[in-house]
């Protein structure tokens, strides 16, 4: 009975997540007023400002310094419109119960295997048939840890359809950033290890694979022999109930994350679960958690509405709020604001940046940047694309990203901006939103405009025209010394 609560579990949440989602009120742009017919309010210049649903206090530190001094301006309160682009929906999951603290997937473990140490393998052979010849001497699969696991043996299939072992084979088990194994094993025709449902095992040193760790297991021929393979349809790995996240093996996939061997399969390995009883424990504790959870996004979601009638700066667009879909978010904000307001420029910030507004407006007025085709901003070269952390790339093959601007302020022509909107919902979000534009621009190949006013870390200099990662105390600081001497970095 117990087994088969915890294997109806995750469908009962699915069905939780559901009605909750269905029920949630629905946030309308409650800023956008304007009539069918009537033309829409003219800026020069619109800012979108992108900010967390949680980040209140961010947004009040930007209320009262820069936004504050654009609003009683008397020439910038024509000029510019600022808005705070917020997800309209919150990540039903809570915290515990995802896969990673940057995404709104589900931990979907159905049934933990029992028995204290029960070992497991992540491959089965039905019948040697489905074995066949690689034209590859290097094979890799690409994993993830979503519950703590201990390898106990990394193996190799046989060179066929019979039990014998006829080249050699080195089976590495790498964490992916790193270049150093962190267990190996060796087979060869005069030492095979142990088969079990055709595949050749031998024991490993034990290490605890830690909840996030991402690893990649390589089988290598070092004479150049060609792998034995399976058939990719003839079997399926088993993830132990979900406590492990195999990347795909299908035939022609490209090897995006590891380019230490060919995706697929040349073997296995098999594990254990380590704190089952931990892992029971979460999966029995989900259902209250995703009550309270639902009651404080309740809580959340009145907040934003009561903050966004008294302040009319926030515009609500249709996406789950989490890191990796800030992308979309900002695809969704260009539709908005095309449809919204008519501006000759777009300026993208954060919520924790620090803006030059005197400095940035002179610059547009003096250097002419009311441009077409425009993207003004500090562009990053050739920067290398990350295959795990929070700036993991899953998506773009190409080890390097094309240029793109640092996220703590850019600005875009309109039509750049009408373009975008235009084909929001074909454009890919890839991890992050500054290299997802960089991605997307150079599609369409804009004149750029070199500034290294736009700082891409928190730094201070007397004539930059932005700066990231602060705190709203920070801001306020900044803004303050700015106010007073002229200098944000320090007055005398």
């Amino acid at each position: 009975m117990r087994r088969l609560a915890l294997f109806l579990l995750p469908c009962a949440v699915a069905v939780l997540v559901h009605l909750w989602l269905a029920q949630r009120p629905s946030f309308a742009p409650l800023d956008n007023n304007t009539h069918p017919d009537a033309p829409l309010p003219f800026y020069e210049v619109l800012v979108g400002v992108l900010s967390a649903r949680h980040h209140y206090e961010l947004r009040q530190a930007i209320r009262v310094t820069w936004l504050g001094y654009i609003r009683d301006h008397p020439h910038f309160q024509h000029r510019v419109a600022v808005k705070f682009i917020v997800g309209q929906h919150g990540c039903p999951i809570p915290e515990e119960d995802r896969e990673d603290l940057y995404s709104c997937s589900l931990l979907n473990f159905s049934e933990p295997v029992t028995g204290q140490d029960a070992e497991m393998e992540t491959v089965t052979v039905p019948d040697p048939s489905v074995l066949v010849p690689a034209d590859v001497s290097a094979i890799a699969l690409d994993f993830k840890v979503l519950h703590p696991v201990v390898i106990t043996r990394l193996g190799v299939f046989p060179s066929g359809t019979r039990p014998e072992l006829q080249s050699n084979v080195t089976v590495k088990l790498l964490q992916l950033d790193q270049e150093e194994a962190v267990v190996t094993a060796r087979f060869s025709s005069i030492s095979t290890g142990t088969m079990v449902n055709w595949v050749w095992y031998k024991p490993v040193e034990q290490f605890i694979l830690p909840k996030g760790f991402e690893g990649t297991l390589v089988w290598e021929s070092p004479d150049s022999t060609p792998l034995t393979t399976v058939n990719s349809s003839s079997v399926e790995l088993n993830d132990g109930g979900g406590v492990l996240k195999f990347s795909s093996i299908a035939e022609g996939v490209l090897p995006h994350r590891s380019a230490l061997g060919f995706p697929g399969l040349a073997g296995g390995f098999r594990f254990t679960i380590y704190d089952e009883e931990g892992l029971t424990g979460l999966l029995q504790g989900r259902s209250t958690r995703m009550e309270a959870h639902a009651s404080r996004l309740r809580q959340e979601d009145a907040a934003l509405q009561e903050e966004s009638l008294r302040h009319g700066d926030m515009v609500f667009v249709d996406v789950v709020d989490t890191y990796r879909n800030v992308p979309s978010k900002l695809l969704q904000f260009y539709k908005w604001s095309v449809g919204s307001a008519d501006f000759n420029l777009l300026l993208k910030t954060d919520d924790d940046c620090y803006i030059d507004v005197d400095s940035v407006f002179m610059k547009i007025d003096h250097k002419d940047l009311k441009r077409k085709n425009f993207w003004w901003g500090n562009f990053r070269q050739s920067w290398a694309v990350d295959r795990i952390g929070k700036w993991q790339e899953l998506e773009y093959a190409s080890p390097a990203y094309p240029a793109f601007a640092c996220g703590s302020g850019y600005v875009v022509s309109h039509d750049l901006v009408q373009w975008f909107a235009g084909n929001a919902e074909k454009l890919k979000a890839y991890q992050g939103e500054d290299v997802s534009m960089g991605i997307w621009m150079a599609a369409v190949g804009p004149q750029k405009y070199q500034d290294a006013g736009w700082l891409c870390e928190k730094e201070c200099y007397l004539d930059m025209l932005s700066s990231p990662q602060h705190s709203s105390q920070e801001l306020i600081a900044l803004w303050d010394r700015k106010r007073t001497c002229g200098d944000p970095c320090g007055c005398p």
